[in-house]
């Protein structure tokens, strides 16, 4: 029957999908609000709240909440992202009312007690400790802050010990009034479930959550590019070069998912053919875009050893650039292929399918079919590949990088290897 979508008095949204032959069911509270939505005194609040989700409520305590779930051999968990903030679990069928019943319990009567809310920002506190000794974290993170600096889009979700430290529960009460509405939220499941039964058991638990969130928007983000560099006694570097990438709405989007596969996608990609089997030059290389609402990144994350740092960099950047003037057809269709086998088998997981479903709505208004996706790839020529790499590799690169650095090229020098010599300019293919 594919995708069912149905609409509460309150406004929030509800979507299942029968997945036949699965004898379980992943649902979840996926809700439009993330680190991103944080106040500027508020670093870290979206991920602490996360944390302080299975702490108690008025009628179960952290106890109750782990051992009802767990009475039935069911999992619960939540997430944070920059965007959005989900709240899932998974059981077997007979059990979704339960599950339905937790879940809605969080969100409508978290308590954030003083002394639980102690015991996890000493957790949190850890976990930024446990990130900054991560070199192949870190960078990620400073490489954010750098493409999009002085903005929430750019800030680490996890905060810093100094934020963490400061929230009260109020806050994290204020935060939640601020941000969490029924026009905020979708409840999905997926896999050994029936439509108008989950529909009604989401109505008597959260039919009477408010329905709109107070809270303003996010402000456009706006990427900006430069530097960063950590110099650290490390056996390797750890690289990450990028550029300003594409929203989830805009025509490239797409395009920027499969030139990062040809770039550097699987063993077949030219960046680990060229760099890493032919040259020897890292141990790890691959491409990635991250889109968001309203902009994007575009990056390659390479590891290597101190010693080959300074003719990495020149041989990624010229690999970049090749991309404008060629690319072959056998590399776009293997492209596609290993973004509809993706796509597919991340279909076949309950859990996954569900979290697709609901970044869709969230994304677009609307559950977007598989059928559609391939069509969208399918129009996707060779042309428009190398117009978009001739455009998104000239605009003002991000660097970030930490471990023994000292060899890695000036910022100026990487920023003037991209436009010499120039690239082929072609016309927009439409």
């Amino acid at each position: 029957m594919g995708v069912e979508v149905s609409r509460l008095s309150n406004g929030l949204t509800v979507a299942t999908e029968n997945l036949p032959h699965i004898e379980t069911v992943a649902l979840g509270v996926w809700v439009k609000s993330g680190s991103r939505n944080e106040r500027d005194d508020e670093h870290g609040i979206a991920h602490l709240l996360e944390h302080m989700a299975f702490k108690g409520t008025g009628s179960r305590s952290a106890w109750d909440i782990a051992s009802q779930i767990e009475d039935v051999g069911g999992e619960i968990n939540a997430a944070t992202s920059v965007e959005t903030t989900s709240f899932y679990a998974r059981v077997l069928r007979d059990d979704i009312p339960l599950a339905i019943d937790l879940l809605a319990d969080i969100l409508m009567d978290s308590r954030f007690d003083a002394d639980e809310l102690a015991r996890e920002q000493h957790v949190i506190l850890q976990e930024i400790g446990a990130a900054h000794d991560t070199p192949d974290d870190i960078v990620f993170d400073r490489f954010t802050e750098t493409a999009f600096r002085h903005q929430t889009l750019g800030r680490s979700i996890l905060g810093t010990p100094e934020t963490v430290k400061s929230f009260t529960p109020k806050q994290i009460h204020d935060f939640m009034a601020r941000q969490y509405g029924a026009d905020r939220m979708v409840v999905v499941a997926a896999g050994a479930v029936k439509h108008d039964e989950f529909v009604r058991e989401v109505e008597k638990r959260l039919g009477s959550f408010r329905e709109k969130a107070p809270g303003e928007a996010p402000s456009s983000a706006n990427y900006v590019g430069g530097d960063y560099r950590e110099d650290r006694d490390l056996m390797d570097a750890q690289i990450v070069l990028g550029f300003e990438g594409r929203a989830y709405h805009v025509r490239d989007f797409y395009a920027s998912q499969l030139l990062s596969m040809i770039l550097g996608g699987g063993m077949s990609s030219r960046l680990f053919q060229e760099v890493r089997e032919k040259r020897g030059l890292c141990y790890s290389v691959y491409a990635f875009h991250w889109g968001f609402s309203d902009t994007g990144v575009f990056g390659i994350h390479a590891a290597t050893g101190k010693e080959d740092i300074e003719e990495l960099v020149p041989v990624l950047l010229g690999e970049l650039q090749k991309t404008g003037d060629f690319i072959h057809l056998d590399e776009l269709n293997r492209a596609r292929a290993q973004y509809r086998a993706g796509l597919m088998m991340s279909s076949e997981s309950a859990a996954s399918r569900a979290s697709q479903i609901a970044r869709q709505i969230m994304l677009f208004g609307r559950p977007v079919a598989k059928e559609e996706l391939m069509e969208r790839l399918a129009g996707i020529t060779i042309e428009r590949l190398t117009d978009l790499s001739s455009r998104l590799f000239t605009t003002k690169p991000t660097v970030a990088a930490v471990g023994p650095v000292g060899t890695l090229a000036a910022f100026e020098d990487v920023a003037g290897m991209l436009t010499a010599p120039p690239f082929t300019m072609r016309k927009l293919a439409v």
